[in-house]
């Protein structure tokens, strides 16, 4: 998109808010370069919780400037560049553990002896996609009911409604989630898994490169990087990328190892943690940039923003997985998944589908908000394996109700899907 075509309001207390705001940001990531100097010794769950903060700051700095980058490339561009900074930081933990899985079961396979590149001989292929199911059932379960029952809070509304182009994504999104469903009956991830869900991805990108341009609508500390000149503007938005990804590249590795001692030491389960606070941090800033939307009286824009962001790891993050372990395994041998992670793929997988129904009439009301957050909070507690295959009937069991007895909801679907497998078309 042209410079010129962007429209960026601001105000002078608006830029120095913002201003202000970037600045916080950076400073959470501090503690973390100091520790990875290796300046200070401190206990594994300072260490840990320090590495975190400084992937969060990281998170919402790129998020930040991922915003501030529509204003500089081509539309087509910026999709797939968005589409990508979207799912780094989950890719930092996930791909942490993919890749010590992978050399992991290659160097047990040659010596017979599990080595211990996981913290206390821990098997890292089970908690390679932790991040994964985590990140993406609190972006259906937390981030699109929130913003539903913020908007019904804040003007008494009681639905939140998605334009017709949001119709493609939710095509692409149920076509990511039938073959998730693949994945469990497989009870592994492979090549095949890179080659479908990367098709998925490319073909959802060229659906929305060829969309009709819209203006970028910057919330928050974007709004003072857009208030620049032009020469500036780009040079700070550079900076911001790559101090991030220097952030996170850092602070991965020891976040993901710190997990697992923590848990170790605390008696607490590596894979929750793993699943469940390192997406705090990552989609920490996806969620605050949604809830400000709303806030400015534009929830259709906050749950489109989590919808695109849900359609990006459900596709390229999962397809990523299984092509880092496999050139850390040194083969194109699959991933195996064991019982749990089978479990937390069908959970996972169910719950989207059921998002999907509700979502099929391109609208989500009050009560399916609080359907949404009330079923993923009751996850929690009971973590068993009766409970995950209670909880995946339970959103297939409504998933099935809302597609027979729905015809709205039903004909939303396959519209969406048949839009999805379309040629796109300029404009469309």
């Amino acid at each position: 998109m042209d410079d010129q075509d962007a429209v960026v309001a601001h105000e002078p207390e608006s830029v120095r808010s913002g201003w202000i705001y970037i600045a916080l940001a950076a400073g959470l990531c501090v503690p973390a370069v100091v520790l990875r100097s290796g300046l200070f010794e401190i206990t594994t769950e300072v260490d840990t919780l320090l590495f975190g903060v400084g992937i969060l700051g990281a998170a919402f700095m790129l998020s930040w400037g991922a915003e501030v980058a529509q204003l500089e490339i081509s539309q087509a561009l910026a999709i797939a560049f968005l589409a990508f900074v979207a799912v780094l930081p989950e890719y930092a933990v996930d791909l942490v553990f993919a890749w010590k899985a992978g050399t992991q079961d290659r160097l047990q396979e040659v010596t017979g002896i599990l080595p211990s590149t996981c913290p206390g001989e821990a098997r890292c292929r089970e908690l390679a996609i932790a991040n994964m199911t985590g990140a993406n059932r609190l972006l259906i379960g937390i981030g699109w009911a929130v913003v539903v029952l913020i908007w019904w809070k804040r003007s008494g509304e009681r639905e939140v409604r998605l334009g017709e182009r949001r119709r493609i994504e939710l095509g692409f999104l149920f076509l990511a989630t039938l073959w998730a469903f693949s994945i469990v009956l497989r009870g592994h991830l492979s090549m095949l898994d890179l080659v479908v869900l990367l098709a998925v991805f490319i073909a959802y990108v060229w659906h929305a490169a060829l969309e009709e341009a819209e203006h970028p609508e910057l919330v928050g500390p974007p709004v003072a990087i857009a208030a620049l000149s032009k020469r500036k503007r780009r040079v700070v938005t550079v900076l911001m990328f790559l101090f991030a990804a220097g952030i996170i590249l850092a602070a991965a590795e020891p976040f993901a190892h710190g997990l697992v001692e923590t848990g170790q030491k605390f008696d607490i389960d590596e894979f929750l943690l793993v699943q469940w606070l390192a997406p705090l941090a990552s989609e920490a800033p996806e969620m605050i940039i949604a809830i400000l939307f709303v806030l400015r009286a534009n929830p259709a824009a906050g749950l489109g923003t989590l919808v695109s962001s849900k359609v990006n790891q459900w596709s390229l993050l999962i397809a990523t997985i299984p092509l880092v372990y496999a050139i850390a395994h040194q083969s194109f041998s699959p991933m195996p998944l064991d019982g749990q992670q089978v479990e937390e793929v069908f959970l996972t997988a169910a719950q989207s589908a059921f998002a999907v129904a509700i979502l099929a009439n391109l609208s989500i009301s009050r009560g399916e908000a609080v359907m949404l957050l009330v079923l993923f909070l009751g996850q929690f507690g009971f973590p068993s394996s009766t409970v995950r295959w209670g909880f995946s009937g339970v959103y297939l069991a409504a998933f099935a109700y809302i597609f027979i007895r729905r015809a709205e909801a039903r004909s939303g679907l396959l519209g969406a899907v048949r839009a999805a497998l379309s040629r796109p078309t300029r404009g469309s």
